[in-house]
């Protein structure tokens, strides 16, 4: 008897042992920094660095920036006839992963890919059920704002082009930064909208600022630089996109001035920009944080896949379960319930997720 008592204690001994050391590997995935001790943050452990060789990034690349339309045909029509886009690919789906994927019950969606230069964008219409349109009196400062930057090689034959194409004007006319802007000075740029009044803007930079192909002179319009979303805290956004996503900064500038608040159109615009990157490409992810004025309002809160103010940018990842898990461990928003599987391979990915950021912006995190 007292031998069965004894190895049962080393029994309990060691279980009680495996059981802390699991524990202590389980919760040691986040090891708090000072600066994440102060705030309350927990910062990952493993860095998703570009250059290590043994530990991938998490987010490969920045793939299509998608919105919902109301009229795929309008849509197509407008992005290949006024900003040259070309149509790759038109499909239709409809199926439980889908409702699952993107929130919303009882879908049938047509979802068109359209390329310009090495970027897509991807155009999805709701045939059930319809959404809401973008709401009338929406502006720039708005936490629902999103906009694709699409490079001109010539910003006076861009104007002129979509002048003549009735384009609805969002900024008063081009408006070119000022030289005492060292980041920014220099660059043209007009905002302006489409049939369904999602935000675009036209950008044309000088020599010696952005990627080196867009200074070709080959095409009108060449690509996409960029999608800018307006978030309400910088810092806050960081750990979402840099600290859980892994991507990485690749430049910022503080933006005022006449010229600013007429791109715009907000009085007193103050500008904190901070562009971010994947490792292996893509158009970059762009923040807008308004120093002034601090009047732009939070996003809907029931707002849906379906509804027209509804962009999600599509981030190719290599592991949509581990990215789950962080992102769950975060606290973070998620629109899909889970990891979904996708049984139809049609669109070129085999599962994936949706989640909101910080402000409501919603990433489709892809694998293939």
């Amino acid at each position: 008897g007292a031998n069965e008592m004894k190895r049962t204690k080393a029994t309990l001994l060691a279980l009680l042992l495996a059981l802390g050391i699991f524990v202590q590997t389980t919760t040691a995935q986040y090891l708090p920094t000072d600066a994440g001790a102060l705030n309350g943050t927990r910062v990952p452990l493993l860095r998703f660095v570009a250059d290590d060789p043994v530990v991938a990034p998490l987010v490969e690349k920045v793939g299509a920036i998608g919105m919902t339309v109301s009229d795929m045909d309008a849509s197509v029509d407008f992005y290949s006839r006024v900003l040259s886009f070309e149509k790759v690919s038109d499909v239709e789906v409809t199926g439980e992963d889908y409702e699952r994927l993107q929130g919303v019950f009882g879908l049938r969606m047509r979802v068109v890919r359209m390329r310009l230069g090495d970027e897509l964008i991807e155009l999805t219409e709701y045939l059930a059920p319809k959404g809401r349109p973008v709401p009338v009196d929406s502006r720039s400062n708005d936490r629902w704002f999103q906009h694709i930057a699409i490079i001109t090689s010539d910003m006076d034959k861009a104007y002129a082009l979509l002048r003549q194409n009735k384009v609805e004007h969002a900024s008063t006319g081009p408006q070119r930064l000022p030289d005492w802007n060292k980041n920014a000075g220099g660059i043209k740029a007009f905002y302006f909208r489409d049939p369904d009044k999602h935000w675009l803007e036209v950008l044309q930079f000088p020599e010696g600022k952005g990627d080196q192909k867009w200074q070709k002179k080959d095409k009108l319009f060449l690509g996409l630089d960029h999608t800018a979303i307006v978030v309400s805290d910088t810092e806050t956004s960081l750990k979402f996109y840099r600290d859980a996503l892994g991507l990485h900064i690749a430049g910022a500038s503080e933006n005022y001035g006449t010229e600013q608040e007429h791109l715009n159109n907000v009085l007193g615009a103050r500008l904190r920009i901070t562009s971010l990157r994947a490792a292996s490409g893509g158009p970059g992810i762009e923040f807008l944080e308004y120093l002034a004025p601090r009047d732009g309002r939070p996003a809907p809160a029931d707002a849906r896949a379906s509804d027209l103010f509804h962009w999600q940018t599509t981030l190719i990842v290599n592991t949509a379960d581990l990215f789950a898990k962080r992102l769950l461990a975060d606290d973070s928003r998620l629109v899909s319930p889970g990891v979904v599987s996708i049984n139809d391979k049609r669109l070129g990915f085999s599962k994936g997720l949706l989640a909101r950021d910080p402000d409501g912006h919603v990433m489709a995190l892809l694998e293939r």
